[in-house]
């Protein structure tokens, strides 16, 4: 048998790793003198230790390594190992991706951002406007439509609201939108207006702020960012409205999110 400091040479191991395995339980001395507090290992033993930095080396947590040590299938542990490193992987490629496009000078204006936008009661409405001009009466509207049979609905904290555009491509007349504002419960349906339960989605979000008349560059910016960075685009995009006419005088104060609900490909 080896004392510690043998062993450690043997093994190419720190005493400090033997002690910590010992301590996890891992690797248990195979005899300790009770007078001196020395520690004896048999050469059998280094298949075990090398076992477990084996499956350090990959990954593996203590825990695991305890239960495989202990008789635990291994073949799952290590396909669980294996998806950890898979989604890792996924997202170090994308954190690549967006550094090589900050280092290639194409974002001048707007930081990209990908959130999780959380599931959430909305009542909606949908319609056709005319043009832009006749948004703000089409949010108005449907506010007024909704408290008509749900006059104890509330609105969430902080509030969220949002325009989507139906039509699947750019118009500016005779435009299918759907306004939504999350509430604090589902309400009621009636003729215009709906209730429902949005899922939890992935998004990629821009922060726009000015006029709207100029929304086109940071719809521009979101779409080419979208197709560079490898995503693709699930749902119609949505315009939440953060600050406007209603709380600001100046229009450069306006302040818009831009949310693309979007997946890896």
């Amino acid at each position: 048998m080896y004392r510690i400091g043998e062993f450690s040479t043997l093994s190419k191991t720190t005493i400090k790793t033997l002690r910590y395995y010992e301590k996890e339980r891992l690797l248990i001395p195979s005899f300790v003198d009770e007078v001196t507090g020395y520690r004896f290992y048999e050469t059998k033993q280094l298949l075990v230790l090398s076992k477990i930095i084996s499956l350090r080396q990959i990954g593996m947590s203590i825990d695991d390594i305890r239960k495989i040590l202990n008789g635990y299938n291994i073949n799952v542990l290590l396909k669980q190992r294996k998806k950890e490193l898979e989604t890792e992987l996924s997202i170090s490629k994308d954190q690549l991706s967006r550094i090589n496009y900050l280092l290639e000078g194409k974002n001048m204006k707007y930081e990209p951002i990908i959130k999780q936008l959380p599931e959430c009661f909305i009542y909606y409405k949908k319609g056709i406007i005319k043009d832009f001009s006749e948004i703000t009466n089409f949010i108005l509207s449907s506010s007024d439509e909704c408290r008509k049979t749900n006059p104890n609905i509330k609105c969430i904290e902080p509030d969220y609201c949002y325009i989507s555009y139906l039509d699947g491509e750019y118009k500016d007349k005779d435009i299918e939108i759907m306004y939504a504002q999350a509430v604090n419960e589902l309400g009621i349906d009636s003729t215009t207006i709906k209730f429902m339960k949005t899922p939890s989605i992935n998004a990629v979000c821009v922060y726009h702020k000015g006029e709207y008349s100029k929304l086109g560059e940071a719809y521009s910016f979101i779409i080419n960012w979208i197709s560079e960075n490898g995503y693709e685009i699930i749902e119609p995009i949505r315009e939440r409205y953060i600050d406007g006419m209603w709380n600001k005088d100046n229009m450069e104060d306006w302040l818009t999110e831009i949310q693309v609900p979007v997946r890896k490909k």
